[in-house]
Parts: C-alpha cells; sequence; structure tokens
C-alpha cells in the first residue's frame, strides 16, 4: 500500500513501525451537532485502511477521539440551556449509532478529550518550555517557525502568500 507523504510530496510504500501492529490515530468528531457527510467520509476511508491493513495480517488498533468540549460545544448547550456533557454524549450516541448503519468496525478506543485535560495542559507547557509554543491574548500558539519544515507542507499555498504571512501571530495557529 502507497500513502501520500505531504513532507516529501511523493507516494510511499507504507511500511509500519512494528511490522505485525499498526497504531492509527484520527481525529474525531466535534461533538456540537449532528453527524455529516465529512464525517461519514473520514470513518469510511479510515475503516477501509484498517479493514485492508487486518487483511494484510496486520494487528490494528484505530484510536479516535470525541472532541467533547469545545467553543461550539458550550454555545450550543447555552442556547439549548442543558448541560455540556448531555449535549456532547447525546451526539456521540448519535454518531454511534451512524457508524453502526454504515458498518463502521468498532475503534479500539474513542478517548473523549475532557478525559485527558490534564495531559493536554502539560504537552502544551511542555511545547512552551520548548519555545515551541507561546502565550498570547489568552490562547496558546505553536510557533510553526520552530518545525523547519512546516512551509514545506503548505505546497499549495503561493510563495506571496506565505511572505505575506511572516509576521508570527499570523501563520501560528492556536492548540
Amino acid at each position: 500500500m502507497k500513502i501520500y507523504n505531504s513532507l516529501t510530496f511523493q507516494k510511499e510504500e507504507f511500511k509500519p513501525i512494528n511490522p505485525k501492529k499498526v497504531l492509527i490515530y484520527v481525529c474525531g468528531p466535534t461533538v456540537y451537532d449532528s453527524p455529516h457527510l465529512g464525517h461519514a467520509k473520514s470513518a469510511v476511508t479510515f475503516d477501509l485502511v484498517r479493514r485492508y491493513l487486518k487483511f494484510k495480517g496486520h494487528e490494528v488498533k484505530l484510536v479516535k477521539n470525541y472532541t467533547d468540549i469545545d467553543d461550539k460545544i458550550i454555545k450550543r448547550a447555552n442556547e439549548r440551556n442543558i448541560d455540556i456533557g448531555t449535549l456532547s454524549e447525546q451526539y456521540i450516541e448519535e454518531y454511534e449509532n451512524i457508524m453502526d448503519l454504515l458498518n463502521i468496525e468498532k475503534d479500539y478506543k474513542n478517548p473523549r478529550a475532557t478525559e485527558v485535560i490534564d495531559f493536554m495542559i502539560k504537552i502544551i507547557k511542555g511545547l512552551i518550555t520548548k519555545e515551541h509554543a507561546y502565550e498570547s491574548n489568552g490562547s496558546v500558539y505553536f510557533d510553526v517557525s520552530s518545525f523547519s519544515k512546516y512551509k514545506t507542507i503548505l505546497q499549495n499555498i503561493s510563495q506571496e502568500d506565505l511572505e505575506e504571512e511572516e509576521e508570527e501571530e499570523e501563520i501560528d495557529y492556536s492548540i
């Protein structure tokens, strides 16, 4: 199986770190509304990859998170005058029911963002300490200049656009 490598801009043969076991992490839905076609596309795509790898003899563990705390979730919960957790669980259940209808295999794990907040804070503090991130106006931003190949990944952005975004806050992103 070949996979496109956005750092080299080439299709490369997939070589797992462990020849018998493949670990996959997929960013799952932010659960503030009903699942949509984009959620289904991602789920079907990675389900096909998982099934193919299993067919080829690999043990596959796929982890897909649920973002169950987010500004959109807080806003929607406030609009409906319900608890954030109640809203999130409602849409997680709806998402899982739809994935069952699509015959998507169950994931190895589905951690919720709220279950790992302390861990995320620890990672972010580490990024700040190592000067890969910084605080500004109450938010924390990843300093893309600390990752030398970042601009290489932005192949579809013209050189003019990149030069216009030299100011760090414009190209850095919130974490």
